[in-house]
């Protein structure tokens, strides 16, 4: 049976912030991305950036870095109702930029969401929300993360590869389910310890 990609609803950045001019991604973004998907999700996935959202006559677009979080969500069985996806830059760069400033500029922004909805687990994808994350294991990848459970915000954190680093290679494509079903197995064991809590 073919399942059809969908594209999630936005969820609106909040009050004040869909200005925010805290580095210099404001002077090159169409707009902020705050999240989308369930913002009452239990599962909080998060990547490095919003990619594509409308082709060149702007209609909605699926970029390929949600196909195929989507593709290795099926996969695993975990239904995208049950998903928040959020970003650690809140805006889609269009040119080079200064990172460490613009993580470090988003980092609240992220550490707000997370606090506000507090998700049972979170998941990252790439070294690069790797890093951010875990700042005290510089130069961590998440080819040494995969398997294991660290702690953001009190919360459990997975981390599995970026999406686009599995299209461009699809030997990862088995990793990066595995590690989506780690994540359904950690989620389903956390609800039923609150269940008999």
């Amino acid at each position: 049976m073919e399942h059809s990609y969908v594209i999630l609803p936005e969820e609106p950045a909040p009050q004040g912030i869909e200005h925010c001019e805290s580095c210099e991604l404001s002077k090159q973004r169409s707009r902020v991305i705050w999240g989308e998907g369930n913002p009452a999700a239990p599962l909080m996935l998060i990547l490095d950036n919003p990619g594509a959202r409308e082709d060149r006559e702007g209609n909605s677009f699926l970029c390929g870095t949600r196909e195929t979080l989507q593709l290795g969500l099926r996969e695993a069985g975990i239904e995208v109702h049950d998903v928040y996806v959020t970003y650690l830059l809140k805006c889609r760069p269009l040119r080079a930029y200064h990172k460490p400033e613009a993580r470090a500029a988003c980092l609240p922004h992220l550490n707000s969401q997370i606090s506000q909805k507090e998700p049972l687990v979170l998941f990252g994808f790439g070294n690069v929300v790797a890093e951010a994350l875990l700042p005290g294991r510089e130069g961590v990848s998440v080819k040494e993360l995969r398997g294991s459970w660290q702690e953001f915000q009190a919360t459990p954190i997975g981390f599995t590869y970026h999406p686009l680093a599995v299209r461009r290679r699809p030997n990862l494509l088995r990793f990066f389910v595995e590690d989506l079903i780690s994540l359904k197995k950690k989620w389903e064991k956390l609800e039923e310890k609150s269940r008999l809590s």
